[in-house]
């Protein structure tokens, strides 16, 4: 492992740090205890990271055994602003997920499991930064139209609510959404990176490696706290309890399985270079990824139960259970965490706006569907300006007065904000080397 870190120059440094003062406060509690919960792993750093000694020839796609590019201009109209659009989506998903956890951080039972996550946050923030440096080390105006602070500042404005995807407009409803969080969405991350670490574009992947290293302790955030929790409801513990968590999972599922996007996909990803599977490819392993965590929940649940059960014998009796929907000495199949149907709650892809339930049934009735929503879904999450707006897209879809292209379009509602102080959420704190006034905008 061969990384050279680095700073953005300093008005780009600064706006991130100025950013996390407005959008992460708890950020310096992190130095405080590092050596406290991580002692044996380097401290953070606010820097970019590239991993050095990466592969000079393209791996995938129609330059493949090529010379991997370095600049912007060398890969082509076309493709830079396909590449484009993945970094800015890229650096968007790191700050909206900062601005999710902290929501409801201080809500954590554990300050161990309060630490984990606040480490992920910290690290999100170096993958944003590790975006903002691809964009500000080369020009890219001949295919965005905007000078790099015009990038900065669109990014940095944008809230929760007004992200590029789904998954980073929701608001948490607790806890538990951080933990679940982690382990269902932050495992997309893992996906898409691993397919960024063959891309043609030199810079991108070499931006990938130290990010995924980072990427497996976001897994562990959630993993192990989802384990022991799953221990404690099998032990009688009140405070949490395996219903919540699996609706926590009916809540993110969809959103993770949207964000490897349109299921027919992926073709330019590949012709280009940039990622080494098309969309349902990646799609399917990572469901099969979450369908193995979650029986690995069920196996640990059944064992504080029945302790003599080896960990093959709990799984075998979990499925069993689930596949009979039994009862085995006071363990009953609604105790266990299923995945919901792939179908199920979708608003993007094959099965927007279908009204597929948790099992995979089909409703033709709306009023029926949405009921069912409410039996599956955090009860907080139901009164949210998120869910109201899918029930009213879903009610038109099932009225005909909207079609389902235009209720996929019109979900969600991007709202962007810019130009004024960064205390009325915006970015105009981006600041030319030596100035005393904002950047211009023009």
């Amino acid at each position: 492992m061969n990384v050279e870190q680095t700073t953005l120059p300093k008005k780009y440094h600064d706006a991130v740090l100025h950013w996390q003062r407005h959008n992460f406060p708890d950020y310096g509690l992190l130095p405080e205890n590092w050596q406290k919960y991580f002692p044996s792993d380097p401290e953070f750093c606010l820097c970019a990271k590239m991993e050095v000694g990466m592969a000079d020839k393209v791996e995938v796609g129609d330059h493949k055994g090529e010379r991997r590019r370095e600049k912007p201009e060398e890969l082509g109209e076309e493709p830079a602003k396909h590449l484009l659009a993945i970094i800015r989506a890229q650096a968007s998903t790191e700050f909206g997920s900062i601005q999710q956890h902290e929501g409801t951080l201080a809500r954590a039972q554990d300050d161990e499991d309060r630490f984990w996550v606040l480490r992920v946050m910290a690290e999100e923030l170096r993958h944003g930064y590790q975006m903002f440096h691809l964009l500000v080390s080369q020009d890219w105006s001949q295919v965005s139209g905007q000078k790099a602070e015009q990038m900065v500042e669109e990014i940095l404005s944008m809230q929760t609510g007004s992200h590029v995807l789904d998954a980073f407009n929701l608001e948490y409803d607790s806890f538990v959404d951080n933990v679940v969080f982690a382990a269902v969405i932050d495992r997309v991350g893992k996906y898409q990176l691993s397919m960024q670490r063959v891309c043609s574009y030199k810079p991108f992947a070499a931006s990938m490696p130290p990010m995924l290293r980072e990427e497996a302790f976001h897994l562990a955030a959630g993993v192990i706290p989802l384990r022991r929790w799953v221990q404690r409801a099998a032990q009688g513990n009140a405070l949490i309890t395996t219903n919540a968590i699996q609706k926590a999972f009916n809540k993110w599922m969809p959103r993770g399985l949207e964000m490897f996007g349109h299921e027919k996909g992926g073709d330019s990803n590949i012709k280009f270079g940039f990622k080494n599977m098309k969309n349902a490819e990646a799609q399917a392993l990572y469901y099969d990824e979450c369908r193995r965590m979650v029986a690995d929940l069920n196996q640990r649940f059944i064992r504080a139960r029945l302790p003599k059960l080896s960990p093959e014998e709990a799984e075998a009796l979990a499925e069993k259970l689930l596949r009979d929907r039994g009862k085995h000495d006071g363990i009953t199949h609604e105790d266990l965490i299923q995945l919901p149907d792939k179908a199920f709650f979708r608003r993007k892809g094959d099965s927007a706006f279908t009204m597929v339930g948790f099992a995979g049934e089909t409703f033709t009735d709306v009023e029926e569907y949405v009921r069912h929503l409410k039996a599956h879904l955090p009860e907080p999450y139901l009164h949210s300006r998120d869910m109201k707006q899918y029930v009213e897209s879903l009610r038109q879809v099932a009225a005909g007065t909207l079609t389902r292209d235009q209720a996929i379009k019109k979900m969600p509602t991007l709202k962007r904000v810019g130009g004024m102080c960064p205390c009325s959420k915006s970015v105009r704190w981006v600041m030319e080397e030596g100035a005393s006034t904002p950047l211009s905008r023009n």
